[in-house]
């Protein structure tokens, strides 16, 4: 199996329910493949041809179990490295800037069925108010609709919530390089982090870590928020032990642009929450991010979470607030979801 045929795979396995070429091809474009609708086809036809791709006609391609098999067992020396080598390439599409208050961010896209959106925004409400989320603005879309490249399932609203790797992406357009080291359970006690619990290295996992703790079950935010103890997400990464005072500055600035201060900064050749770091680097954990999925999985809901799903432009994102307004005022959500549509 080639790169293309691989990636094609991937994708499959990351989309819920059938995809098309066109959109194949377009996110395949974004991780420097340039390949036609009809190129897809092509491959489609092969991967059909092995079994490893199933033809829903006019709805497209879905990944068979052999498929998944393929890609999971077969090919994994291919995914080695493959989340650290996303994070990179997001990072580097990421564009927003923070004097404009514009620009493409990265999102992570829930899935839950349309009949507990309510509850759903009720509790991304709760953990928006809290120090453990990144941002409290989203988009919603409905079955048949998209959220960047991801297609939405029938009887499900996707909501896409902005994925911390974008901070990533803004410090490096500032000249600030920044390694992901690992992502995990972070303990809070009395309302302050104290150390790592568990982690995974980004560099090793074929998986974005903070989902295999979201499906795992081994998060407590919403648990946190009551009591002031337990276990959030949070992500450790690395800057040069000369940009701590620009990553201050650029925090800030993100905070003027609706960007919480979720970042916790250390100090050169002192380790952060129990992890040492790097001669010459300093430490950042960053607690906000994927808090909000965790917690709607933890209130029972159900819900599918794609941690950096997509790109998508900063100024369509709107405030939790203004959603939760036009319910509590009886108005329709088909027209608050509207935009998430036309994304």
């Amino acid at each position: 199996m080639n790169r293309i045929m691989f990636a094609i795979l991937s994708f499959l396995d990351r989309h819920p329910g059938p995809a098309r070429s066109e959109p194949i091809a377009s996110h395949l474009a974004s991780q420097g493949m340039e390949i036609s609708g009809r190129t897809a086809r092509h491959y489609l036809k092969k991967l059909d041809g092995q079994g490893f791709t199933s033809n829903c006609s006019k709805r497209g391609r879905m990944i068979t179990d052999k498929g998944r098999s393929e890609l999971r067992q077969g090919f994994v020396f291919n995914r080695v490295g493959f989340i650290i080598d996303r994070i990179n390439r997001l990072s580097v599409m990421t564009d927003f800037n923070p004097d404009m208050g514009r620009g493409k961010v990265i999102l992570n896209v829930s899935y839950v069925p349309e009949d507990t959106l309510e509850q759903s925004l009720d509790v991304l409400d709760v953990v928006f108010s809290s120090p453990y989320a990144l941002s409290d603005r989203i988009v919603l879309a409905r079955g048949g609709g998209h959220i960047g490249e991801m297609g939405i399932p029938d009887g499900m609203v996707g909501i896409g919530t902005v994925c911390s790797i974008t901070i990533n992406g803004v410090f490096l357009r500032s000249g600030i390089p920044v390694r992901p080291r690992v992502g995990g359970i972070v303990e809070i006690v009395n309302r302050k982090p104290v150390r790592f619990k568990s982690f995974i290295s980004y560099e090793h996992s074929s998986v974005a870590p903070l989902e295999i703790f979201i499906k795992s079950r081994m998060t407590g935010v919403l648990d946190t928020l009551e009591s002031g103890n337990g276990s959030i997400l949070g992500s450790f990464r690395e800057i040069p032990g000369e940009s701590l005072f620009a990553s201050r500055r650029l925090s800030q600035k993100l905070a003027m642009r609706g960007f919480r201060n979720t970042t916790l900064h250390g100090y050169a050749f002192q380790p952060l929450l129990g992890i040492s770091v790097t001669e010459g680097m300093v430490g950042l954990v960053e607690l906000g991010g994927l808090n909000p999925c965790a917690a709607l999985a933890e209130a029972g809901l159900s819900v599918n979470t794609r941690a950096m799903a997509t790109m998508f432009e900063y100024t369509d994102l709107r405030p939790l607030g203004e959603y939760l307004d036009h319910r509590n005022m009886g108005m329709s959500d088909a027209h608050v979801v509207r935009a998430g549509r036309q994304s």
